[in-house]
């Protein structure tokens, strides 16, 4: 067995050589995908698919085969709906290896590339301007006061009406010792 020693570096900076890392391979290409001619092929399967989950007049006469991987295609149908110009019917479509048999993976609608799709969701507080912020911090200032005027009526009111204790000072005392009200009949 044979040691390796660093003559050219410091002591305090060698590395065992257990550490030493191996030189990093270079990153693999991916081969693409072949077509399988049998999935390929498979078009009445998968507009039949397509059929289970959609009547046969909202898929359109567009056809379009995208491959995904080996033995995996989907197959896209223009969809014929009414609001949904751009999307595609789809049928993912897939067998084993050395299998001719095909197998029905997915069913479902997708967007196009020019499919009409609602925004990405931003936060209230990006999409509301500073002039609506305003507004509304000024609605609820309003609303605030009005609050607060109300109160001050409603405490107006009832010191209007009166309070009987206030004007019968013992009256409160009278009820407490004897349990009914001073005045009142005795039955």
């Amino acid at each position: 067995m044979t040691q390796e020693i660093a003559t050219d570096a410091p002591a305090g900076d060698a590395e065992p050589a257990s550490a030493a890392q191996p030189p990093a391979r270079p990153a693999r290409r991916r081969r693409a995908p072949k077509p399988d001619p049998l999935l390929v092929d498979s078009v009445a399967a998968a507009r039949t698919a397509v059929e289970e989950i959609a009547e046969p007049g909202q898929i359109g006469e567009g056809h379009h085969v995208r491959i995904e991987e080996d033995r995996l295609v989907t197959h896209l149908f223009e969809c014929a709906l009414p609001g949904y110009r751009g999307w595609n019917w789809f049928a993912s479509l897939a067998r084993a290896p050395r299998s001719r048999t095909v197998t029905v993976c997915e069913v479902g609608l997708l967007p196009g590339d020019d499919a009409l799709l609602a925004p990405e969701w931003v936060p209230w507080a990006e999409r509301v301007s500073p002039e609506e912020k305003a507004l509304e911090d000024a609605a609820e200032l309003e609303e605030a006061a009005e609050r607060e005027l109300a109160e001050q009526d409603d405490a107006e009111a009832e010191a209007e009406a009166g309070d009987p204790v206030a004007e019968h000072p013992g009256a409160e005392e009278a009820e407490q010792d004897t349990g009914r009200p001073q005045g009142g009949d005795p039955s």
